[in-house]
């Protein structure tokens, strides 16, 4: 398990309760922009401040983002409303420039957090200073690469340190923008408990109109925050348009949200308990049935070397997966949860029988 030094409040003079939220417009477009949203999101007692400076676009021609100039108007933004400001980095340049306009905090996108060499950049140019970081997700999904990225940024001696989950990219219609894949940071908090994650459902989203649910998602989940862009004048902005709400649209999502306790006492618990111990027994008994599916996978094996037939046979497996589907159908269980299931029993089962030929050829 990574074992990663982290601060228990990214911001000390803040008094910060679940969800944190950050909020902002997707770019910082003009002064006048930038600086009306921050104070519409700080009058509603919104209290960190995001926006794009620097814009990593899929495609040339797109608009990349206002520059340095920009930095300006957040140190305004500071100044003016007292809120902390946050900005995405995607170089040791920015980084340089993020300290000399007093920025707050920065968090590396998804398109750098895949680069290990830059990301590596990115973490010699931050030690020494005390920005707070957050790390998003990497567009594909690879674990180990995120894990990856914030160790770097943590080894250089940041401890305010926290994860954004912003989806994964996918080829092919989705509902989602970037479907969430919610096993992915589900399992970044199983290895490192200690860091706080937040969950960006802008991105994940592509569209206003589901931000709640994955919002309420992400809170089910114990998750610590959300980042939300905000715009004074949405549909009029210059960049990702139908993915940003009003600031006041914000606040009523904020309040909407059912934020459930996160630290009950578990022993205490005697109903909750009595249902995890029947869901223990139910598991043991699922894994003496998979060795005993096993066992006999390995007996097939063995047939199959003695009479000489290939491992695989495609005519079954379409049967198997055809007779399994109708069944959790039947059963009324998520028939593509089985199928997925019984694929993983049917590899396994492959990989038994390779082993056993491989002996006797």
């Amino acid at each position: 398990m990574p074992n990663l030094n982290i601060s228990p409040n990214l911001f000390p003079n803040l008094e910060l309760r679940r969800p944190i939220v950050i909020s902002g417009p997707c770019s910082a477009e003009t002064e006048t922009q930038t600086i009306e949203t921050a104070k519409a999101l700080s009058a509603l007692g919104f209290k960190i401040f995001r926006a794009g400076i620097w814009k990593p676009r899929t495609r040339p021609g797109a608009f990349e983002g206002v520059g340095k100039k920009g930095l300006g108007w957040l140190k305004k933004v500071r100044k003016e409303t007292g809120m902390k400001v946050c900005i995405e980095v995607a170089s040791k340049q920015h980084i340089r420039q993020a300290v000399e306009y007093e920025i707050d905090a920065v968090w590396i996108g998804s398109r750098t957090t895949v680069n290990p060499f830059v990301v590596q950049e990115i973490a010699d140019e931050l030690s020494g200073t005390d920005l707070t970081v957050f790390v998003k997700n990497p567009v594909n999904p690879d674990l180990d690469l995120w894990i990856g990225a914030l160790e770097r940024i943590n080894n250089v001696g940041i401890t305010k340190l926290a994860a954004i989950h912003r989806g994964f990219s996918v080829y092919g219609h989705s509902r989602y923008r970037n479907p969430p894949q919610w096993q992915i940071p589900i399992e970044l908090h199983r290895q490192i408990p200690n860091l706080p994650i937040l969950t960006d459902p802008s991105h994940i989203c592509g569209n206003r109109e589901l931000l709640r649910e994955i919002s309420q998602e992400a809170m089910d989940l114990n998750f610590d925050g959300l980042m939300i862009e905000s715009h004074i004048n949405p549909e009029e902005s210059w960049s990702d348009s139908q993915q940003q709400i009003l600031p006041l649209r914000l606040k009523e999502l904020i309040d909407s949200l059912v934020i459930r306790n996160a630290n009950f006492e578990n022993e205490k618990n005697e109903k909750l308990n009595e249902y995890r111990k029947q869901i223990d027994y139910i598991d043991s008994q699922i894994i003496e049935l998979l060795k005993e599916r096993m066992n006999i996978s390995e007996i097939i094996g063995k047939l199959k070397q003695v009479q000489n037939i290939t491992i695989f046979q495609s005519g079954r497996y379409d049967e198997l997966l055809e007779s399994r589907f109708k069944i959790a159908v039947q059963a009324g269980v998520n028939p593509d949860f089985i199928i997925k299931l019984f694929k993983s029993i049917h590899e396994e089962s492959i990989n038994k029988q390779n082993e056993l030929m491989k002996k006797f050829s």
